[in-house]
């Protein structure tokens, strides 16, 4: 490691508490980094100093545990304003027990503009300059550079709009390979703070349903040798890993938003290597990961593997060069115009938009691509009442992920159709052919009356 690169290190190097007082005044705007990237040191350093400040903005996105210091300190939200880009279970705890903690939302893709844009174009991007940007990183290497690990995503944007960034090193942070914006140097780091190295947070593994498993049968059949594979996060998408490896495919490739551990057992297996690609061959393309300590342990130096920018990982325009993209998501709700809830269950935020739509314009506008939205026709409710997923219209409050003109294909247990284009009368017969047989008749009922049913419309069994 160069000497030069030593002695700044060292210049730099302050406790969090003089990192947060050097960096944080009343009025700021800090924005944490996403998922494991979420300041742990710098959180607490911040939270003590709730007495000496006032209206304080503070952003981050899918808030993973441990639950930040700065909403256990301050839970009516008096001086802390909290805002998450993708709610997590952390965060719907959080806004459903304190003040002050919000949900703040962005097209994933285009979100490294949003930071970019504070700089140079602050009217059109509507945002604020931001004080301080932390992160939690690897070491630093001979190089200087400290490597984001396993969230790329905004990083980069984030540190060239901001006026101070701390970086908490943490040595169980994986080095992912880039790509491209995977990592910053030490001469853009105003003060580097050593934590205690704590366990990265690891999702806990969900049990796939005889649901999902049907929904990941219905899903095989769209899948080829070389086509490649977004998934995105619960235990369909995870199950449907598994369920490939037990067929013939072959050659698949990856490109998601979010690497989950199916991408490792794929690729483990042989099944996905990415020789077919025509777009970054032989590599699997993420913005980030969440998923098990093995999945972390994979990425870690891993020369398969390609850490982006989510404005390269995501943008649709370059996901449309992918040839045979075949983009996998999961829904709460869709309604009888085809329009897909993602995010809320009415007033109340469950997740939010992410990069779905991203990849439902993308996958849909790639040469042999398809995009997928996925859902169970019902659910239970804590009184055992069985609730179909699939309703006529959205109740109040509750978000369009993704409007009815840019469903592609739709996938329940009882099968799939697609419903792009068709006409409103040919979609609603489309959907209630793949909602729970006992809501159907309730269902065509309720198309006859919002005037999108004719009396020529058969259900198939």
């Amino acid at each position: 490691m160069s000497r030069d690169y030593v002695q700044m290190y060292k210049d730099k190097l302050v406790s969090a508490d003089a990192a947060i007082a050097a960096s944080v005044k009343s009025g700021s705007w800090v924005d944490y980094a996403m998922f494991n990237g979420k300041p742990i040191e710098c959180d607490k350093a911040l939270a003590a100093r709730k007495d000496q400040l006032q209206d304080v903005k503070v952003m981050a996105a899918v808030t993973v545990l441990p639950v930040p210091e700065v909403v256990m300190k301050d839970p009516a939200g008096e001086v802390f304003t909290y805002m998450d880009l993708q709610f997590s279970a952390v965060t719907r705890a959080m806004q459903e027990r304190c003040g002050g903690v919000f949900y703040h939302p962005v097209t994933f893709g285009e979100a490294e503009s949003y930071f970019f844009g504070v700089w140079d174009d602050p009217e059109k991007m509507g945002a604020v300059p931001r004080d301080c940007f932390i992160i939690q990183t690897g070491p630093m290497n001979k190089h200087g550079y400290f490597n984001y690990g396993i969230q790329n995503s905004v990083t980069y944007s984030q540190i060239c709009s901001s006026r101070k960034v701390i970086v908490e090193v943490n040595e169980n942070m994986p080095t992912a390979l880039g790509g491209a914006r995977e990592q910053v140097h030490i001469s853009q780091v105003d003060y580097i703070v050593e934590g205690e190295n704590p366990p990265l947070f690891c999702l806990p593994e969900l049990e796939a349903s005889e649901t999902d498993r049907k929904i990941a049968t219905n899903v095989l059949k769209y899948l080829s040798d070389g086509c490649c594979i977004q998934l995105g996060i619960g235990g369909m998408p995870n199950l449907l890993g598994k369920m490939i490896n037990e067929t013939d495919l072959k050659d698949l490739g990856g490109n998601t938003e979010m690497l989950v551990d199916s991408y490792m057992e794929l690729w483990e297996s042989g099944k996905m290597n990415g020789r077919k690609k025509n777009v970054d061959e032989g590599k699997i393309v993420y913005t980030f990961a969440l998923g098990s300590q093995k999945l972390y342990d994979w990425i870690d130096n891993n020369p398969a593997l390609a850490s982006y920018n989510v404005g390269y990982a995501n943008m649709p325009t370059r996901l449309a060069n992918i040839d045979n993209l075949i983009s996998i998501n999961q829904a709460l709700q869709v309604d009888l115009y085809s329009q897909v809830n993602a995010e809320s269950s009415g007033f109340r935020q469950i997740s939010g938009n992410g990069g779905m739509m991203d990849y439902v314009q993308g996958a849909f506008w790639s040469k042999g691509g398809r995009s997928l939205i996925c859902l169970p026709s019902t659910y239970t409710t804590k009184d055992g009442q069985l609730k179909s997923r699939i309703v006529p219209t959205f109740s109040p409050g509750t978000i369009t992920t993704i409007p009815r003109q840019m469903v592609n294909i739709l996938v329940t247990e009882w099968g799939s159709v697609s419903v792009k284009p068709a006409s409103t009368w040919d979609k609603a017969e489309k959907i209630i052919g793949i909602a729970h047989p006992d809501f159907r008749d309730e269902l065509i009922k309720e198309a006859e009356n919002m005037k999108i049913w004719k009396r020529s419309n058969k259900i198939e069994p």
